[in-house]
């Protein structure tokens, strides 16, 4: 005889199991709404504060932002079939996987959780060092053969008078010009204790390739009256110096001479965009 008691039991058990995968699966898909969600707000966050400026070069401002509208339309709307449809769910789907199940998407959330919480920091005097602060600008596809400018001295930034001395790689011809550049402060080592660096980060792409640029400034006193990472603004005179570099070895470098130095607060730009 058919025992319909086992039967019940064995079809009970299987309902159970079921409904649990398919709690768990839903669960799963509304951590990806989440996720989505998330990444969209944190996207949206930092192009209306501004924050974007210290991670990403502002020509993909607009690709950014069109991101983060997409991810949140996604979002809602997978969250809206889930409300509409909660059974559709199906717990046939198999993914085999080094991780435990969803373990990338709650990482994912808590990343963009701490994105949320945690501002972005602008580079800083020892990551310059970190990666070497130079006079040259490196050759991209962005850039043209030559360089050619018209602004007065007085009117040059920090990145033009450092594409300057790439094209006219001669120092002496920019003696006795006047100069006023804005960066932060960098204490080489190699420097004398009388010389600073003025310093700003150029970005290419977003903030893991930016590289500093700098031009040294010959103080009348030491440089501990301005601690690394002080924005400054500088008002002076161009001249030449002989001045050691890392190996030890004396060149023949540009020199800011200042007649005024300025503390300023860290600009909403700190960065420089080679185009």
């Amino acid at each position: 005889m058919i025992d319909l008691q086992s039967i019940t039991k064995k079809k009970l058990r299987y309902v159970a199991i079921r409904q649990k995968k398919i709690k768990q699966y839903n669960w799963s898909l509304w951590l990806d709404s989440l996720v989505l969600i998330s990444w969209g707000i944190l996207l949206l966050k930092y192009a209306i504060t501004g924050e974007y400026k210290l991670l990403i070069h502002p020509n993909y401002f607009l690709l950014m932002v069109v991101t983060s509208i997409l991810l949140l339309l996604i979002g809602v709307v997978r969250g809206i079939l889930f409300v509409q449809f909660p059974n559709s769910a199906s717990d046939k789907e198999q993914h085999l996987t080094l991780f435990p199940p969803k373990f990338s998407s709650t990482l994912l959330l808590g990343v963009a959780i701490a994105g949320l919480i945690i501002s972005p920091n602008v580079l800083t005097s020892k990551t310059a060092l970190q990666r070497g602060v130079t006079e040259n600008l490196p050759l991209t596809s962005s850039q043209p053969q030559s360089f050619v400018t018209t602004t007065k001295p007085e009117e040059r930034s920090l990145i033009d008078w450092v594409r300057t001395l790439n094209a006219y790689p001669e120092p002496d011809a920019y003696q006795g010009q006047p100069a006023k550049v804005t960066g932060f402060v960098i204490h080489l080592p190699e420097l004398p204790e009388n010389y600073l660096l003025i310093s700003r980060f150029i970005v290419t792409c977003c903030a893991v390739d930016a590289y500093p640029i700098g031009i040294p400034v010959q103080l009348e006193g030491n440089r501990n009256a301005y601690p690394p990472d002080t924005w400054l603004e500088i008002t002076g005179t161009m001249t030449t110096a002989n001045l050691p570099s890392k190996d030890h070895q004396n060149q023949r470098k540009l020199v800011l001479v200042p007649s005024e130095i300025k503390p300023i607060p860290t600009p909403k730009d700190p960065y420089i965009s080679n185009q």
